[in-house]
């Protein structure tokens, strides 16, 4: 059996140890990243624990305040800046770990839209957090898309698979992916530089001017060199404020509420949780350990698709 490597790193610390896990500080909590399975295969999954050791939904058992009095949110990151692999929380799995999406038997990347070289932030989502598909968002006109809500992280730090990160929302785009409501929260690390002197979505252009555009350009045309139709976006390609993308998270995070205390139900989702009281699927630190021993530890590492190294035109072809 091959055995993929577990590392430890601390947030607070530039240093590397060799060890079973690596250490994920928050305000008030900290959190391990435990990497089981080969990467680049269909086995491999990223784990976390919470500080008492207990496997842990980052879904889930995450709060989605890191400061609900300064309003300072915790970001799962998924994929960081530059990286082309679509690597996302698993709804299905118990526990929720990050994998990598699976296409036609095979592990999906993104594409290079020029002049970009794969995900332009850091791009991952809020725990705690559910885009209702039985919901019709009066703004968009359009369905949730089942997810919890995505975030682009616009700071100067490349972030790690794993990291949980404080962020303040600056705002949002409303993007309309096949037809659903698919909201991108545009944030900051609140340890970025700028980090203070940025408030709300107008803030984003003074201080990373171009980012904008670029950000509705990359998500409208990512999916077409997989053969699908450029996205879309509600409000004319714009970006709604701060206050707007806060009651949006608050409308998600409601939902949230009632899928895991089972006012609705999903059967696409693992609500299995490690630390929700009141969750009708709570379930002991001894079923949590479980679950994580049953990961695999192995797995078939596929070749990296050539593609990531290919430049797409299809939307300056389009505007020409």
């Amino acid at each position: 059996m091959i055995h993929a490597r577990i590392l430890i790193r601390k947030l607070s610390s530039c240093s590397i140890f060799k060890s079973n896990a690596r250490n994920l500080n928050t305000m008030s909590t900290s959190y391990q990243v435990l990497e089981k399975g080969v990467p680049n295969s269909k086995d491999y999954r990223v784990f976390f624990k919470n500080a008492a050791g207990i496997p842990i939904s980052p879904l889930h058992d995450i709060p989605l305040f890191s400061n609900d009095s300064k309003q300072i949110y915790n970001m799962v990151v998924e994929v960081p800046r530059w990286t082309n692999a679509k690597m996302e929380i698993t709804l299905a799995e118990p526990l929720n770990p990050i994998k990598q999406d699976v296409k036609k038997d095979k592990l999906r990347y993104v594409a290079n839209i020029f002049p970009h070289h794969g995900y332009i932030w850091n791009y991952g989502a809020l725990p705690q957090t559910w885009e209702f598909p039985e919901h019709i968002d009066k703004a968009t006109g359009c369905r949730g898309d089942n997810d919890p809500i995505d975030v682009c992280e616009i700071g100067s730090r490349v972030a790690k698979r794993g990291d949980v990160v404080q962020v303040k929302i600056l705002g949002t785009l409303a993007l309309i992916d096949e037809g659903e409501t698919d909201w991108k929260l545009l944030a900051i690390d609140i340890n970025d530089p700028v980090a203070d002197q940025m408030e709300d979505v107008q803030d984003i252009e003074k201080f990373f001017p171009g980012l904008l555009r670029a950000s509705v350009e990359w998500f409208q045309f990512y999916k077409v060199p997989d053969g699908k139709p450029e996205n879309k976006f509600a409000f004319n390609n714009q970006a709604k404020n701060a206050a707007f993308a806060k009651a949006v998270v608050e409308e998600t995070h409601q939902f949230w509420q009632r899928l895991v205390s089972k006012e609705v139900e999903s059967s696409k989702i693992s609500c299995l949780n490690a630390t929700n009281e009141s969750s009708s699927f709570l379930i002991s630190a001894e079923q949590a350990e479980e679950y994580f021993a049953k990961a695999s530890d192995g797995g078939d590492a596929e070749e990296v698709n050539e593609s990531i190294n290919k430049w797409h035109f299809e939307h300056l072809q389009q505007s020409s």
